[in-house]
């Protein structure tokens, strides 16, 4: 089934509460949260105050994007916001070892455990990882920055994912750069989740973007 996950960016922080409200009556099922240190990546944003007050104040599913440097020290205090998709950078552990124990302590909590992995990082490093992840994020952009062009490169690494997958049922989730004119083609290579940042946010109507998009999520585009 086919999902388009809005992004934190680019609504300002202090209205982030009001516009998981506008996606909730438009039907939109999760709020894609960017979390960013400034470390990891260049820019900082999302602060966990204001994910917390999302958290409290809405109804919206939360897939939480750790783009941080620390994961490991960071991650009981996003387990207490009880999220739907926890995600963390494959690049942002020292080895499988310390990603394989997160998995089991995000899992324990009935959160889903998803990976992502830059643009520069091949699919194959998740090969002893597969059977640990219940997403697999594909950044078909450098992550840190809304509004990028999608790498085309991005399409063979969507695929060369979903063969790892096999029948496993792990999500394929893409982000950077998705939009009218290239998402069928995302749809095709095997992703599931769509993230979407200032191509949805910019929309002059958002509903008929959700409708155009495989009738809002009913059946995969071929």
């Amino acid at each position: 089934m086919i999902k388009v996950l809005p992004s934190s960016n680019p609504e300002k922080e202090n209205n982030l509460i009001n516009y998981a409200r506008t996606l909730s009556e438009l039907g939109v099922e999760y709020l894609h949260c960017d979390v960013m240190d400034g470390k990891f990546v260049e820019n900082k944003c999302l602060p966990f105050d204001v994910l917390e007050g999302v958290r409290n104040n809405t109804n919206i599913g939360l897939d939480v994007h750790l783009m941080i440097e620390k994961p490991i020290k960071e991650i009981k205090k996003y387990l207490k916001l009880k999220p739907n998709i926890i995600t963390v950078h494959y690049e942002a552990f020292k080895n499988s070892k310390q990603i394989k124990k997160m998995s089991k302590l995000v899992r324990k909590k009935d959160i889903m455990f998803g990976i992502s992995i830059k643009p520069n990082t091949p699919v194959s490093v998740l090969v002893g990882l597969i059977d640990f992840v219940d997403l697999i994020l594909i950044m078909s952009v450098e992550p840190g920055r809304s509004g990028q062009t999608f790498m085309e490169s991005s399409l063979q690494k969507i695929k060369d994912a979903k063969i790892l997958c096999g029948d496993r049922g792990i999500i394929i989730e893409v982000d950077g750069g998705i939009n009218l004119d290239n998402f069928k083609q995302v749809v095709n290579a095997g992703a599931e989740f769509l993230v979407m940042g200032k191509a949805f946010y910019n929309a002059e109507n958002r509903s008929e973007l959700l409708n155009k998009i495989d009738k809002h999520y009913r059946k995969a585009i071929k």
